[in-house]
């Protein structure tokens, strides 16, 4: 695994967000007192949850869908940035793991803009309407499904709207794949830089995210 970043400022860069408030410290705390270490990893940081509320109010985003909740840390920073009456649909496979998700979803006042479907995402996503209508996305699932999810959601983009992808640098194995999710995720990653439907930048955002806007 490589450092993106040093640990010292990776640090200082977490003590350098607007704080989070007791609804997140919390869910995060009970994440990892939960779950096991490999499992609570999952969660996003707090700059990393601070950019996704961030990038939400900048798009206008009414209309958002987030494929991987886990414990539902991301889909409150998503859902807290939507304009007022909008609805983000979350897709996951665990009741497990949504259950914690949904005490904190009505602890922060949001049970009303989330739609929870507990089933295979493909399946969700294939079972949507092919209209051009969704504003955000947030993919931070399975890796191996990446491509699949990416081929569901972009035509459903609205233009000017904005894909999020998460861990695009696999701890830097991007540079060498090793596995099969290693190589859906560099396989993905070199096909965005050629799609004429979109336009995208990489960022070192912990393990790497990709901001992926749909062209006018």
């Amino acid at each position: 695994m490589a450092d993106i970043i040093d640990p010292a400022v990776g640090d200082y860069l977490l003590t350098h967000c607007t704080p989070a408030d007791d609804v997140l410290r919390d869910l995060a705390a009970e994440t990892w007192a939960k779950f096991p270490p490999g499992a609570a990893g999952m969660q996003v940081s707090h700059d990393e949850g601070a950019l996704l509320t961030m990038l939400v109010r900048l798009t206008g985003a009414t209309n958002a869908v987030e494929v991987g909740t886990f414990t539902g840390y991301s889909s409150i920073c998503i859902a807290r940035g939507l304009r007022p009456g909008g609805r983000l649909l979350a897709c996951d496979v665990s009741e497990e793991w949504t259950s914690v998700a949904r005490d904190y979803w009505q602890r922060a006042g949001l049970t009303d803009r989330i739609d929870l479907r507990i089933a295979p995402a493909l399946a969700t996503l294939r079972a949507l309407p092919a209209d051009p209508v969704i504003d955000f996305v947030f993919v931070d699932a399975d890796k191996t499904g990446y491509p699949d999810y990416y081929d569901e959601l972009v035509p459903r983009l609205r233009p000017g709207g904005l894909m999020v992808l998460d861990n695009v640098l696999r701890g830097g194995r991007v540079l060498d794949p090793s596995d099969e999710s290693d190589h859906a995720v560099a396989g993905l990653n070199d096909r965005i830089v050629t799609d004429d439907r979109v336009e995208s930048v990489m960022l070192p955002v912990r393990d790497g995210v990709t901001l992926i806007r749909r062209r006018d």
